[in-house]
């Protein structure tokens, strides 16, 4: 569970085009993450995970300044270089990647970027590769979460 950070509607308006609202948020000058623009009724917000704050030696209902620019990256979402690696290596997997939705993509890419340990995102993006080419493109997050439990270990 995170938090929000409630943004004003004369300031989301700038960065929502359509249904395009991914932003980079920079907090308190240091911490860049990349985020959408939330709604609910008429409050718009962006959301914090407690470990992005706890990272920034914040408590909740302590004062945090953020910066916001338009996310104009290719997926909307942080590429890392394992994932870029892994996919270099199988161009099969990355052509079934590039061919998902951009939700997709940003759902596979959010397993991978929240993984702290540089040895783990790669074993995770070779399974997420693997994973794509026996299912010839398709995902079974189930059974995509059984193979992070099983074939961790042995990769």
């Amino acid at each position: 569970m995170g938090l929000h950070v409630v943004i004003a509607d004369d300031i989301a308006a700038c960065y929502i085009d359509g249904k395009d609202r991914r932003v980079i948020c920079t907090i308190d000058g240091h911490l860049q993450m990349h985020a959408a623009i939330m709604f609910m009724h008429d409050l718009k917000f962006i959301m914090i995970s407690k470990v992005k704050l706890k990272s920034l030696s914040k408590d909740i209902g302590q004062q945090i300044t953020i910066h916001l620019i338009k996310d104009a990256s290719e997926y909307r979402m942080e590429f890392l270089d394992e994932m870029y690696e892994v996919f270099d290596t199988d161009p099969t997997a990355f052509d079934y990647f590039k061919a998902l939705t951009i939700g997709k993509q940003r759902t596979l890419l959010y397993m991978i970027g929240n993984i702290k340990n540089a040895d783990t995102r790669i074993r995770k993006s070779l399974i997420i590769a693997d994973h794509l080419t026996v299912n010839k493109g398709k995902i079974d997050y189930k059974m995509l979460n059984e193979g992070f439990k099983n074939k961790s270990k042995f990769i």
